[in-house]
């Protein structure tokens, strides 16, 4: 059989997609050099700047005035984040499968709509709130328990919209073989839709606490400052946290504060490279357990 030669309409028509195509990757690629660029400057001229002055000490001493190191704002800053993984990780999680499993489609709708509106509330307004609920509405006065709560509210939203995504995009048919053998509800959620989800929702939960760590003014308005070890009382409990000396001491006149600044920031970028590192690796090392077909 003799191959038909191509028209010249559908050559030209070709070669126009061609260039559409090459034109989009070239703006995609030049949208990813602008975003690159100067997260690299900024990376490596605080890595560049703090490395220098970086040594144990500022590992293991509290910070003293303007000077001292970090030891108080680290454990405080890690305190936060197990608080908030627990405590957001559990409601988000239960929201996401609720919205994708339980929910009638009017109610679910509905709390989509929510989690995306409040994942869109800025983290001051958010930070604001807290103070006024909880800082002096309630009489907590700066406390652990209000600054978790309120980054726990942050983060919420995005927790419950990466497990509901997750869930809604397993397949069916997992879930129409688990029933077929007779399998409860519970063991169906538990067994094959989260178990097949867990890569999506892992991801988004460690992404969550990586945005959770960075945040600075809503831990202004509830966490206060220490510089000594973090309590659990209720109220009057303020903590350290590395955000703080990076708002705080940066344009200081003092050169041991601007130090402190810098090696803040160093470890604060070392924390969510770390967590982002994490969360690629957890969810390569899931997805080799799921079946080929999905």
């Amino acid at each position: 059989m003799t191959q038909r030669p191509p028209s010249p309409a559908l050559d030209q028509l070709n070669k126009k997609r061609r260039f559409k195509d090459r034109l989009l990757w070239g703006i995609a690629a030049c949208a990813l050099i602008v975003i690159v660029i100067p997260i690299i400057w900024i990376i490596s001229q605080v890595v560049s700047k703090a490395i220098p002055h970086m040594s144990m000490s500022v590992l293991l001493t509290n910070t003293i005035g303007n000077g001292g190191g970090l030891k108080q704002a680290i454990v405080g800053s890690i305190t936060l984040l197990v608080l908030v993984g627990a405590i957001a990780g559990v409601t988000g999680i239960g929201a996401g499968i609720y919205i994708a499993r339980y929910a009638p489609r009017a109610i679910a709708g509905f709390l989509r709509s929510t989690v995306e509106i409040l994942a869109g509330v800025p983290s001051i307004v958010v930070g604001f709130v807290g103070y006024i609920a909880l800082v002096v509405g309630s009489h907590w006065s700066f406390s652990i328990w209000a600054a978790t709560i309120v980054l726990s509210a942050m983060v919420v939203p995005y927790i419950a919209k990466a497990t509901e995504v997750s869930l809604r995009g397993v397949s069916d048919s997992l879930r129409e073989a688990g029933e077929a053998i007779g399998l409860r509800d519970s063991l169906v959620l538990r067994k094959i839709l989260i178990k097949s989800a867990s890569p999506g929702i892992v991801t988004g939960f460690i992404l969550a606490l990586a945005i959770s760590v960075g945040e600075t003014a809503p831990l202004l308005y509830t966490a206060g400052w220490s510089t000594t070890s973090p309590t659990f009382s209720l109220k009057h409990s303020p903590i350290g946290y590395l955000t703080y000396p990076v708002w705080t001491f940066y344009d200081f006149p003092v050169k041991s504060a601007s130090y402190l600044a810098l090696e803040a920031a160093m470890l604060l970028i070392i924390l969510v490279i770390a967590l982002i590192a994490l969360a690629h690796l957890l969810r390569h090392k899931l997805s080799k357990n799921l079946p080929q077909s999905l």
